[in-house]
């Protein structure tokens, strides 16, 4: 226990304070992460506001100057909605019109998205409002409709004319030929002596805000929308509207109603919380549930100089940035637990190296404390043990001799037993010291040699003996055609040789010579090419993407398994066949490709050897149990492995949830349900590829995989 606790606790608390650690700078990173990109967000829509609004704005004063300094005259209605004309070719507008104190008024509108008509109204209704198609140059060419108009009840007019100042009226919502939802921008207009002459208007496109919503980056997770104090929406980066039609008409919608279930949820939290929506005054940064996953909200007010004053939402599911965390997370537990396993196996195993000499000296030292001295210690592989072991022989030597002289001559026995009490005293001593020391020697330098020797100890002998066997084989060659030759130069019937030839049989030992000499060959180059597929097959020295050969990576996986796809007395054999194509080098990451088509194999092994328990020997010979494996390049990009079983298959239910983390049909303690979450990770996430499976109940399952050929096609995560 001394030796083990220390050096687990010391392994799981390295382990387990590195995996804290980076999970907090990990979860820090990512709230910087999503307070900048949040504020970038909120950032890039309040500029794109400042400035698309900024327009209607910019015109109306144009137009309002041009009036007052005279370059304008409104009494020439067609030539200022000629004008008007020109200007909408210029700007992403809706409408320019004036109006004025006599009930007169022109525009120029684009009412059906791409071409724009011209109003024009006097003061004498009914039918005093005529819309004109317009050619090129923005002549009226024909009456297109006609009707009747009044400024003074239009809050497009009164509105900037009550408020004395340019200033935002309501929002216009009317359905032409398609929806028709602006923004209306109103001045009150003077002649050169100052006096009111009326108001002139520009409305702007509202939803082309949400054509720019749907564009930000963060829309790809999340959901940006903008409303109003009262709660309606203008604009939303979802692909439903923020209104509907209901017989003809446009309706514009509460954030709270709409049909996007996300902006939905959000503003209805929002607006339980606060109370409302006017409450909200400054920035806000919330989290928020929706269908218990959190959302990182942003509630940011946005208003003008003219008198709007909206809200600028943006929600963005956490899940997006603690994806990567979480699922380190996971995999710093299982390391913490795999060290500690691994910590507790080399504890023992050292503590057990080192204890068993000291036990074996204990039980020594007791059998001679009982009077038994023909002791001695075995001398062990561990120099500091056997400096220890050569002082006890030593000592117990001395004292079979100190003994022996004690019978002979009682007079010096007492002399000569104090003598040496004080000396096995002193040894004694000494051997408890050397103890402590070749203790804390021992676990420190074993712990050295375990690390460094263990990566050489396969290799090395098997090396070493591989290689001698060639030679090995050339002088056993040699001697015996030496021994042939002997026989037939010098024959002779000397009993003693015939006998010795008899007793060795040597015409059988030259012949078991050869076929022991190849069987130990053939044995070190199955060793070789064991370990040869093992580090194939873990590609521990390849991190990052490298161009391989398909094929080996599978047969090594299939070396690796040779066991389970033996015939067993509880279950026959499996047959492998192979359908290989030529492929041509694959990038990519090669023990984790390696990983997939293990859990695929065993899950088809699996799969197999539970139908064959259940079956009897003349159904396995009928229908024996196989695993087709083919290869092919599909589309000349990408690599495509098809493995295929003819077990039982599963239910639509089973496939569909194959893919989940911890799903499995397995019994409990047999199956993980990680390995095909891992695998579809490793495949798609990694390389950019597809990993899907394909199953039919009583006739089999098929997974096939699909990965580049070369990683420029995709960049991993």
């Amino acid at each position: 226990m001394v030796l083990i606790v220390p050096f687990v606790l010391q392994i799981f608390g390295a382990v387990g304070l590195v995996g804290y650690l980076s999970f907090k700078n990990g979860q820090k990173a990512v709230n910087d992460l999503t307070d900048k990109l949040m504020a970038r967000t909120s950032n890039m829509v309040d500029q794109h506001l400042n400035s698309y609004l900024s327009i209607p704005h910019k015109v109306n004063q144009i137009n309002a100057d041009a009036i007052q300094m005279g370059l304008l005259d409104v009494r020439d209605r067609k030539t200022v909605s000629k004008y008007f004309w020109k200007q909408m070719q210029a700007y992403d507008l809706t409408y320019i019109g004036f109006g004025l104190t006599t009930g007169e008024g022109a525009g120029a509108g684009r009412y059906h998205g791409k071409t724009v008509t011209i109003d024009d109204w006097d003061s004498k209704r009914p039918k005093n409002w005529y819309n004109y198609a317009t050619d090129s140059q923005g002549d009226r060419t024909h009456v297109n409709d006609h009707g009747d108009w009044n400024n003074f009840n239009e809050p497009w007019y009164t509105e900037p004319i009550k408020a004395g100042r340019p200033i935002w009226s309501r929002i216009v919502t009317v359905n032409y030929t398609y929806p028709y939802m602006a923004a209306s921008a109103g001045r009150p207009i003077y002649d050169a002596q100052n006096r009111l002459l009326g108001m002139v208007a520009a409305d702007i496109p509202l939803l082309k805000l949400s054509e720019f919503l749907r564009n930000l980056d963060v829309s790809r997770t999340g959901q940006v929308f903008i409303l109003e104090r009262n709660g309606k929406l203008i604009a939303n980066s979802s692909t439903h509207q923020p209104f509907r039609l209901i017989k003809n008409d446009i309706q514009r919608l509460q954030a709270t109603e709409s049909p996007d279930s996300v902006v939905q949820s959000i503003a209805i939290q929002l607006q339980q919380k606060f109370n409302g929506f006017n409450s909200i005054t400054e920035t806000k940064k919330l989290r928020l549930n929706w269908h218990k996953e959190a959302n990182l909200v942003y509630v940011n007010p946005w208003h003008d100089e003219y008198g709007l004053d909206w809200l600028v939402v943006i929600s963005v599911p956490e899940q997006t940035f603690m994806a990567q965390i979480n699922a380190n997370n996971r995999t710093t537990i299982w390391l913490c637990l795999e060290a500690l396993a691994i910590a507790i196996i080399i504890g023992y195993l050292t503590s057990h190296w080192i204890t068993q000499p000291i036990l074996q000296m204990n039980r020594a030292s007791k059998a001679m404390a009982s009077g038994n001295l023909d002791q001695t210690l075995d001398i062990r592989n561990i120099q500091e043990l056997n400096i220890l072991a050569h002082s006890f022989n030593h000592m117990a030597g001395q004292l079979r001799e100190f003994f022996t002289a004690l019978e002979n001559s009682k007079a010096e026995l007492e002399q000569r037993v104090e003598e040496r009490t004080v000396e096995l005293k002193t040894a004694l001593n000494e051997l408890q010291h050397t103890q402590a020391q070749v203790l804390q020697s021992e676990k420190m330098s074993s712990l050295g040699q375990l690390v460094a020797g263990v990566a050489h100890e396969i290799n090395n002998p098997v090396n070493f003996i591989h290689g001698n066997i060639t030679y090995l084989n050339e002088y056993t060659q040699d001697l015996l055609r030496m021994i042939h030759l002997y026989q037939q130069c010098h024959p002779s019937n000397d009993p003693e040789i015939q006998a010795l030839a008899n007793e060795i049989d040597l015409e059988f030992l030259i012949e078991d010579l050869q076929k022991m000499l190849s069987s130990m060959k053939m044995g070190t180059d199955r060793i070789r090419n064991i370990v040869l597929s093992l580090r194939n097959f873990s590609r521990i020295d390849e991190a990052e993407f490298k161009a391989v050969d398909i094929h080996e990576g599978i047969e090594s996986t299939l070396l690796i398994l040779q066991h389970r796809l033996k015939d067993k007395p509880e279950c026959p054999a499996i047959e492998v066949i192979r359908n290989y194509s030529n492929l041509p080098q694959v990038e990519c990451y090669p023990g984790q490709l390696n990983q997939v088509l293990m859990n695929i194999l065993v899950n088809a092994i699996d799969a197999l050897d539970e139908v064959n328990v259940k079956r009897t020997y003349q159904e396995i010979e009928k229908d024996p149990s196989q695993i087709i494996i083919c290869t092919s390049v599909s589309d000349s990009q990408f690599v495509e492995i098809a493995i295929a079983d003819n077990a039982l298959g599963m239910s639509e239910q089973v496939k569909n949830l194959i893919f989940n983390p911890f799903f499995t049909t397995k019994p409990v303690g047999k199956g993980t349900g990680m390995g095909m979450a891992i695998s579809y990770q490793i495949i798609t996430e990694k390389h950019g590829g597809k990993l899907e499976c394909f199953s039919t109940v009583g006739k089999g399952t098929e997974f096939i995989i699909q990965v580049p050929i070369h990683q420029q096609f995709f960049t991993a995560v």
